[in-house]
């Protein structure tokens, strides 16, 4: 395979975030994917993400599995670490590296064969043991990388490029991260860049197991009048729920919408996150009502998106383990072997 690395020469004008870097220091190798791809938005919004929060990229672990966007970690963040699991296993790799490290800040990128099929058992338990990780899931609803069969995610009635339907109920990871239990629950469209770049910097900085479905359309084998994953589709029957904004502590980040009933949500490392409502009847922080609203609209044919729902009070799994502050990599052997007196009282305390 041919990697294809961009110009090391950045423009003079670009601006300069508050480390110092630049938004080009957030990128990473030239795409290999089709042109028009979805996932390459996605790619972009999470460079636009990381360098208005100034993050530092070396703080970064970005993990995958197989698939069409398991290989867009290449993509960005080419300054940080990086590690591209076998199909459907990124999770158990997401959660041993974050128990070993907690220091780090972890991207888990998955596709919707990777997340809903192989992986979905994997996807289920990162979920309820609250790993302290963005979870993004590139979702077209095909198998891009073997020419085109049907996804877990593939709505029922949904054709494919020939015309033949889809036999199968769709699996939808929404329902099922908020029924398991995740923190913070989101949906967007690669295309939608406006509301995807605020939830990606809300959920860079959650606490805990934060989830976003992107749907991303294939514009190779998924993006014909008989797919419910193609831009036009999603296009006519996006139901937005809220226009999510994000705030740092320090200043405002200032993003133009349309005006509406606005709503503080405290994050729990101290940054806010603003909802923009578009309907007062929606509560963010209601699980069971986020769950029954995106059914309800599933059932109506709309693919709801923006903040579903957030917690405000979670927890992520070093709170459950009770982990040390310190890195358990970082750990000496004094502390991770005490010595057989430490071992005896420990072993007395059970008796």
């Amino acid at each position: 395979m041919t990697f294809v690395a961009k110009p090391k020469i950045h423009h003079p004008l670009l601006k300069v975030n508050e480390i110092g870097l630049k938004r080009r220091d957030y990128e990473g190798l030239v795409s290999t994917l089709c042109a028009g791809c979805g996932h390459d938005s996605v790619s972009a919004a999470l460079i636009q993400a990381c360098s208005e929060l100034s993050l530092p990229p070396h703080k970064f672990a970005k993990l995958s599995g197989i698939g069409c966007s398991s290989k867009t970690p290449s993509y960005f963040l080419g300054n940080s670490h990086g590690f591209n699991s076998v199909h459907g296993r990124m999770p158990s790799v997401a959660t041993g590296a974050n128990i070993a490290n907690r220091d780090l800040i972890y991207i888990g990128v998955s596709g919707d064969g990777d997340s809903a099929s192989i992986g979905l058992g994997q996807f289920a338990h990162a979920v309820r043991r609250k790993i302290n990780m963005l979870y993004i899931v590139d979702n077209n609803g095909t198998y891009g990388l073997t020419k085109g069969q049907f996804s877990a995610t593939n709505d029922r009635g949904s054709t494919n490029k020939r015309g033949v339907p889809n036999l199968y109920t769709s699996i939808d990871l929404v329902s099922m991260a908020l029924q398991i239990g995740a923190s913070f629950v989101a949906r967007s469209f690669s295309g939608d860049k406006t509301q995807l770049v605020p939830l990606m910097k809300a959920a860079l900085l959650h606490r805990g197991f934060a989830f976003i479905d992107v749907i991303s359309p294939c514009v190779m084998f998924n993006n014909h009048d008989g797919s419910t994953k193609s831009y036009g589709y999603i296009r006519d029957h996006s139901a937005p729920v809220v226009d999510a904004d994000f705030i740092a502590p320090q200043e405002e980040i200032e993003i133009y919408y349309a005006p509406g009933t606005a709503e503080t949500v405290a994050m729990p490392d101290g940054s806010s996150l603003r909802l923009r409502k578009l309907e007062d009847s929606y509560n963010p922080r209601n699980r069971v009502d986020a769950l029954a609203y995106v059914q309800n609209a599933l059932d109506e044919g709309e693919v709801v998106t923006g903040l579903l729902y957030v917690e405000d009070d979670s927890v992520d799994c070093h709170e459950v383990l009770e982990t040390p502050d310190v890195p358990l990599n970082s750990l000496d052997e004094s502390v991770l072997c005490p010595g057989s007196a430490e071992l005896a009282a420990v072993n007395d305390s059970f008796r």
